[in-house]
């Protein structure tokens, strides 16, 4: 099976949606699961400093995507996001040929021709995601509302959630430190909503010594804080989840965030971390209120982190709770036949 993927190995999607599963599918399941990028990760680090990728080298990397969809002799394909951004539906269906293919998605990538800058493009590719949905043999989806989305265009849909190695994100069992520590874990595009926080920090750094850890993004000014921007690296990402006294993610309501697959609570959970969410969209499905928290204000923020910081108890207590929520159901392990249950199916007609 080709994996195809719109972005490279630093894209969070790439890693987790495909790459990661490669490994089980081989040794468990008799699949191998081959991921092929269109845009490098060179174009990500270009695109989170603001900078533009040459058009040469799009061009190129069109090609040569072109190319391998031509010389492939893969059995089934698996299509993540899209196959060539601003492309047709059609043309696309077209390109993927008469072999089955599956369509996984984990962000409301279907507002991505109808809302915001591309949004002039509506009449021609607003219904892209739509169409490439139909023609699947099967849909995985990242959470519940995708799922709802995508299964009014294919009943072949399965939630497969965006999901961690538990053997590799583990609680340290190490004893935190004297200060407070509150932290994030993210990318550029998504560092924006840590404004929502500024309030609550604010005043918990007012009460006393609050450290603010920001991974893979810009931090806002937060007076009174200790504010730590963090670069994200896959090698430290764990030990520095594993130095939080809470982890994070605020959001906005909206259509996009409404399709977040609430991975970074995920992420926060796995190491035995309490968490606390904004209450919109997935972040519902997998904060329980045995593991963390769901704000609604800016008084739900501060109260949440108060309760955390000034309880050691109960907060070992949901971080114990959201580590074997983890394992339970947004493990690798756990997922993973989930995932070679839909493939085998899709490559057997029945989609």
């Amino acid at each position: 099976m080709l994996g195809l993927a719109l972005y490279g190995q630093v894209a969070a999607s790439t890693r987790y949606r495909l790459g990661q599963f490669a490994p089980g599918l081989a040794a468990e399941h008799g699949i191998k699961l081959e991921t092929s990028s269109l845009l490098g990760d060179e174009y990500l680090r270009r695109r989170f400093n603001g900078e533009v990728m040459p058009w040469a080298a799009m061009l190129a990397a069109g090609w040569a995507r072109l190319a391998e969809l031509r010389k492939s002799k893969h059995d089934l394909m698996m299509l993540h996001c899209e196959l060539f951004p601003l492309m047709p539906a059609v043309v696309e269906r077209k390109l993927l040929g008469d072999r089955p293919y599956i369509y996984d998605f984990d962000d409301a990538f279907y507002l991505k021709y109808r809302t915001g800058r591309l949004s002039p493009l509506r009449p021609l590719l607003g219904s892209k995601f739509d169409s490439v949905m139909t023609g699947a043999s099967a849909i995985t989806a990242g959470n519940r509302a995708l799922a709802d989305y995508a299964g009014k265009f294919n009943g072949a849909t399965t939630v497969l959630p965006t999901v961690v190695d538990t053997g590799r994100y583990v609680p340290s069992g190490a004893k935190r430190g004297g200060r407070f520590t509150v932290g994030w874990i993210g990318s550029p595009s998504t560092a924006p909503y840590l404004e929502e926080l500024a309030p609550a920090l604010r005043q918990l750094g007012a009460e006393g010594a609050v450290t603010f850890v920001v991974i893979g993004g810009k931090a806002p000014v937060v007076p009174g804080v200790d504010v730590h921007e963090v670069e994200w690296s896959e090698a430290t990402e764990v030990e520095l989840i594993n130095s939080f006294d809470v982890g994070v993610m605020p959001l906005p309501d909206s259509d996009w965030a409404r399709g977040k697959c609430a991975f970074k609570l995920i992420q926060y959970m796995a190491c035995g971390v309490p968490v606390v969410g904004t209450a919109v969209g997935a972040n519902h499905d997998v904060v329980t209120s045995d593991c963390g928290f769901l704000a609604g204000s800016d008084a739900d923020w501060l109260n949440a982190l108060r309760t955390i910081r000034d309880d050691p108890v109960l907060s070992r207590a949901l971080g114990d709770a959201g580590r074997s929520r983890a394992e339970e159901h947004f493990s690798l392990r756990r997922n993973l036949p989930v995932l070679a249950a839909v493939i085998r199916k899709a490559a057997d007609g029945g989609g």
